[in-house]
């Protein structure tokens, strides 16, 4: 149907490239065929967010478009090319249109050794400095982006800042940074996220006795790193299925994910040569040192 498929816009009957997106801190779209490009510009001016055309009929002249916000939930549009007008289709989550939400602003962030880490800080009502949570992603193999997302925007209504990071090892930044993350479970990737939260303290955001960690997957094991490895920087740290042991995470996957096994091999460290250096990236071994909830 010519849709948006993985960030590239196909002509819906002969399947040539017309638009591409790239997604740093915001969704951008790159026009590749120029008599498309007046119809991206009246979307741009009519959307309320990021804009994807989810489908076009068959004639190509009218559009189904996804218009994805920070502050409230997705909705389609209904485009139609003669008229360069767009309309209101419906929300995907009508009842929260009632309430104002919280924007999510991107950032970038200094790391310690000089990366420079795209993140995204939603702030809750209030005066700063506040209670600030790092909420990491899972993976690690992904990234966040900008737009909607329930967890933040509930952890916003309660009082808290909530700051995700791209850290190294995220991907859609490049090769170079995907890299960046070899080898770094525990330590580079990790120093990312305190250097993140000591970012939000010292630009006036955070209350630095009042830090969180929280996430799931990688996150989880991220949060239990942290309470491990940097016992004093967080209040807390909320684990969500992260493993606290390296060894045996990678020992469970099993034979028909042997692919995964060789990226944990070459990208987190070789169980078979290498158990000593997983037990010193793995919580479980230092829980010891653990001092907080």
């Amino acid at each position: 149907d010519g849709a948006d498929l993985g960030g590239v816009l196909l002509h819906p009957r002969d399947y040539h490239a017309e638009a591409v997106a790239f997604e740093l801190d915001r969704l951008r779209w790159q026009v590749l065929d120029e008599h498309l490009k007046p119809h991206f510009d009246a979307l741009a001016a009519q959307a309320t967010g990021d804009m994807q055309i989810a489908s076009r009929d068959d004639a190509d002249e009218t559009w189904l478009v996804l218009d994805s916000s920070d502050a409230r939930a997705a909705r389609f549009l209904r485009y139609e090319k003669a008229s360069r007008k767009a309309t209101l289709l419906f929300s995907t989550r009508p009842k929260l249109d009632a309430y104002q939400l919280r924007p999510m602003k991107p950032v970038k962030i200094r790391a310690r050794d000089g990366l420079t880490l795209q993140g995204y800080l939603t702030t809750p009502k209030g005066a700063a400095p506040h209670p600030l949570i790092v909420h990491v992603h899972g993976g690690t193999w992904v990234s966040d982006v900008w737009g909607f997302h329930t967890e933040v925007q509930w952890l916003a209504d309660q009082g808290y800042a909530v700051l995700q990071v791209n850290y190294r090892g995220s991907l859609g930044f490049g090769k170079t940074f995907l890299h960046a993350g070899d080898r770094e479970w525990g330590a580079k990737m990790q120093d990312d996220l305190t250097d993140a939260a000591l970012w939000a303290v010292a630009e006036g955001v955070a209350d630095r006795q009042r830090l969180a960690i929280y996430g799931g997957s990688y996150g989880g094991y991220a949060a239990l790193a942290a309470a491990a490895f940097t016992p004093d920087l967080f209040r807390c740290a909320v684990d969500i299925v992260g493993p606290s042991n390296l060894i045996t995470l990678v020992r469970s996957i099993p034979p028909y994910w042997e692919p995964m096994r060789r990226l944990f091999d070459l990208r987190v460290g070789n169980v078979d040569t290498e158990e000593d250096f997983l037990k010193s990236r793995s919580p479980l071994f230092a829980a010891d040192r653990i001092d907080i909830p």
